[in-house]
C-alpha cells in the first residue's frame, strides 16, 4: 500500500541508514542559491522510482521535522510543505533525471538559515535510502556604513553609531584614530534590535571624558562576511568644556585675519610710493621746459650792452633749453 502522506513515510523509513554526506554554503539575503545534493555515480534514474524529500529541524521540537518540498510520482507536494518555503523552493525533474536533486531556493530570509537535510529513496530497491546529505546554509547581509554623530554639550563627550540591516548579529568597536587603537568596552553602550525584514540594526553610544583632541570612529564587524566597516569621524573638540567655542567660525576668522592685514599693508605702501613719485615728476617736469624758457627772459636785459658779457651770463644758466635759446638771440 502506498503511504498516503510524506511524514507517514519518513516515520516507515526512519530506521534506514545511508553514509551522509554534509556540506556548508553562505547565501546573501534576497539571493537565489542551489543547495546542492547529488548522486555521485552519475547514474541515470526512473522517476517514478523514487521519492525524494528536502526537509528542516523544527525549532524547540527535537526529533521533529518540517518538509520543505519532495518529489512523489504522482503526488503533488503542494499542500504538505512549509508555508515559509511554499512557491520559493523547487527540485528540476530533468536534473533528477541524471541524479541532481539539488534544491533551488528563491528569494533567501534570514530564516532561511538552517540545516537542510536531503533524503533519496529507491523503490524498486524496498525503499532503500541511496543518499542523504545536509546542507548548512550561512545567511548573511551587509551592514550600512555607521554614522557618527556628536559629541553632545555634556559634561562628557558623548558619540552615538547607527548602521542599519545587517546580517548575522554584528560586533561593535570604537576606535581611537589618533593611534588606531580600541576604546574600552566599558565607555559604549550598543543595542542591536531585529527588524520587520528580520535583520538587525545596531546603535551604539560612547560616553568619554573631555580630554586632548578627540578623533574617533565606529567599526562594525560582520564576522560571517569578513568584513569591517568603520565611519569616517573628523577631529571634533579639544580641552574643557568652557574652551568650546560656542561658533566655530569666529576662531577660522581670527586665522585669516594676519594675512589680510599683511596684503592690506603691502598695498597701502604701494599707494604711498606711487604718490610721491607722481609727485615727484609732477615738480620737475615743468624746470625743463616752462620755468627755463621764462627765466631767460630778464637775463637778456641784463646784458644788453656786451654781446660777450651776454654769452658768458648765459653760459652760468643750468637750464640747457635756455642756454639754446639765448646763444640764439644775444650771441
Amino acid at each position: 500500500m502506498r503511504p498516503r502522506s510524506p511524514g507517514l513515510l519518513l516515520l516507515l523509513l526512519c530506521g534506514l541508514r545511508a553514509e551522509i554526506q554534509e556540506e556548508a554554503i553562505r547565501a546573501m539575503v534576497g539571493s537565489d542559491v542551489w543547495l546542492s545534493c547529488t548522486y555521485p555515480e552519475g547514474n541515470t534514474f526512473d522517476l517514478n522510482d523514487l521519492y525524494v524529500y528536502w526537509q528542516i529541524s523544527v525549532p524547540g521540537k527535537q526529533n521533529t521535522n518540517s518538509v520543505v518540498t519532495y518529489y512523489l510520482s504522482g503526488n503533488s507536494s503542494a499542500g504538505h510543505v512549509n508555508n515559509h518555503y511554499k512557491d520559493r523552493a523547487r527540485l528540476s525533474l530533468d536534473g533528477m533525471k541524471q541524479g541532481d536533486f539539488s534544491l533551488h531556493l528563491h528569494n533567501v530570509t534570514p530564516q532561511d538559515e538552517q540545516k537542510f537535510n536531503c533524503l533519496v529513496f529507491r523503490k524498486s530497491l524496498e525503499l532503500e535510502k541511496i543518499l542523504e546529505v545536509t546542507v548548512t546554509l550561512n545567511v548573511a547581509a551587509n551592514y550600512s556604513m555607521p554614522v557618527v554623530s556628536g559629541p553632545s554639550q555634556d559634561e562628557e563627550l558623548v558619540f552615538t553609531c547607527t548602521s542599519t540591516n545587517g546580517y548575522p548579529w554584528p560586533k561593535v568597536y570604537w576606535i581611537n584614530k589618533t593611534d588606531n587603537s580600541l576604546l574600552d568596552d566599558a565607555l559604549q553602550n550598543s543595542t542591536v534590535s531585529l527588524n520587520a525584514r528580520g535583520l538587525y540594526n545596531v546603535v551604539s553610544v560612547l560616553r568619554i571624558g573631555r580630554s586632548p583632541p578627540v578623533d574617533v570612529g565606529c567599526c562594525i564587524e560582520n564576522v560571517l562576511l569578513h568584513q569591517n566597516l568603520t565611519s569616517s569621524q573628523t577631529e571634533m573638540f579639544m580641552g574643557t568644556k568652557d574652551s568650546i567655542t560656542e561658533d566655530p567660525v569666529d576662531d577660522t576668522q581670527d586665522a585669516v585675519n594676519p594675512p589680510v592685514l599683511s596684503v592690506l599693508a603691502v598695498l597701502v605702501v604701494a599707494v604711498a610710493v606711487a604718490v610721491a613719485t607722481g609727485w615727484l615728476c609732477r615738480r620737475r617736469c615743468p624746470d625743463r621746459s616752462y620755468a627755463g624758457a621764462q627765466a631767460a627772459r630778464p637775463e637778456l636785459e641784463l646784458t644788453g650792452d656786451s654781446g660777450a658779457r651776454g654769452c658768458l651770463g648765459l653760459q652760468q644758466i643750468p637750464s640747457r633749453g635756455c642756454l639754446q635759446t639765448m646763444r640764439d638771440t644775444a650771441c
